[in-house]
């Protein structure tokens, strides 16, 4: 089996491309495979012609996207188009991941894949149209994978965010009224190895580790974790911190879907997030002879 990674140099690209390091893989970084370009992938699927595509590319500056939307489209959108339509000519199944910002974050319980979407954001917007478009050209060997509130890096990420907080601050303000399931990337690059080797019938799943908990909670985690007084993360509402794209006060995801595929059930946030710290922890470690 040939798999095919696009945005390898990305969060999720980088865990993807170590997670099959020991398959036939290409990983293709945005310098190899601008996915906006449609003669680009179209290339790239002819030559490489993979039994499976995992798209990990995709336009994640939701702030800046509120006044870019045309180029969040084009790689949100047009890119999964052009990928689905490449593998329906050329055969192979495509993995398009997408976010729970496709959801208006009024619920309050976990949203199931076939609830109603309304998204609130142009980020939102258009990986909702990526849903549509990769889905309508590949209806039976597509799967649309919607995660939340993945960290880990390398790049920005909220994890890294609050250790280098913690080194620079006293006390740190964190909203208490978000509420999701964090999702260490390592765990997430896995699940989608496993649902690639999967025959799965399901066109959308979702998946994030297990249990719930607001920006709060994770950073008192964090905190603690990193042998800091917890108590240094003082909560604070969302209306405090106002930004460009609001964020979904509800971004729970229902694992029913996932779990009655036969995938592997995803293990609680707070364990995934102990497993980084201390894989961070064993890193830093001096060698010694």
């Amino acid at each position: 089996m040939r798999w095919l990674v696009t945005g390898a140099a990305g969060q999720l690209g980088h865990h993807l491309a170590a997670a099959l390091r020991n398959e036939d893989a290409v990983c293709l970084t945005r310098a190899d495979l601008d996915i906006a370009s449609e003669a680009a992938v179209a290339a790239a699927i002819a030559e490489h012609r993979p039994d499976i595509v995992i798209n990990a590319a995709a336009y994640t500056q939701v702030d800046a996207a509120e006044t870019d939307e045309a180029t969040a489209h084009v790689i949100n959108a047009d890119g999964p188009a052009h990928l689905a339509a490449a593998l329906a000519e050329h055969g192979g199944r495509l993995i398009q991941v997408s976010t729970d910002y496709v959801f208006d974050g009024s619920a309050t319980q976990p949203y199931e894949p076939d609830d109603q979407t309304g998204p609130q954001t142009a980020y939102g917007r258009t990986k909702l149209a990526g849903e549509v478009a990769a889905l309508a050209a590949l209806p039976r060997r597509c799967t649309v994978v919607r995660t939340a509130w993945v960290y880990g890096g390398p790049g920005p990420n909220f994890v890294d965010t609050m250790l280098r907080l913690e080194a620079e601050r006293d006390f740190v303000d964190v909203v208490s009224d978000q509420i999701g399931s964090p999702t260490w990337v390592a765990d997430l690059a896995g699940a989608l190895v496993e649902l690639g080797a999967t025959p799965v019938a399901d066109p959308v799943l979702h998946y994030t580790n297990s249990g719930s908990g607001s920006w709060f909670d994770l950073a008192r985690e964090t905190f603690r974790l990193a042998g800091a007084d917890p108590d240094r993360v003082r909560p604070t509402t969302a209306d405090r911190f106002p930004r460009p794209a609001p964020r979904p006060a509800w971004s729970v995801l229902s694992p029913r879907r996932w779990l009655a595929a036969g995938l592997t059930k995803a293990r609680p946030w707070q364990e995934a997030l102990a497993d980084l710290m201390a894989t961070r922890r064993a890193a830093s470690r001096p060698e010694t002879g």
